[in-house]
């Protein structure tokens, strides 16, 4: 498994813009999956985004499709959300996950910690 450390979360305004990090140790790296998740207070934890290990493929959630970017940079052993215009209903515990099956949230074993990302109105 890959060790996962998140970064970049913070408090911002409405329609402004965070880009999260998220570190990833182990050697087997670019053969994982590799989404974001979130949660919000008092709700469950849903999918964000996901990218394949060559970062070819990727896919979204409707509410974020359009605005949030996920990427990743196989040299680094880093994957990214770049976050733009960010509403109030962003506002959660964002967490990096990986997979070396495939990409349904089931498949995701790898977390990390998570990171806040607060957006005011």
């Amino acid at each position: 498994q890959v060790q996962l450390v998140e970064s970049g979360g913070g408090l911002v305004q409405a329609g402004g813009s965070l880009r999260l990090s998220c570190a990833a140790s182990g050697r087997t790296f670019n053969s994982y999956f590799m989404g974001w998740f979130r949660q919000a207070p008092g709700k469950e934890r849903e999918f964000v985004a996901a990218i394949s290990w060559s970062g070819s493929t990727r896919s979204y959630s409707d509410s974020v499709k359009g605005r949030f970017t996920i990427s990743r940079d196989n040299a680094k052993n880093t994957v990214y959300l770049q976050m733009n215009s960010l509403k109030p209903e962003d506002t959660a515990v964002y967490y990096c996950a990986g997979s070396s099956t495939g990409w349904s949230v089931g498949d995701f074993r790898s977390w990390g910690q998570g990171t806040q990302v607060t957006v005011s109105s």
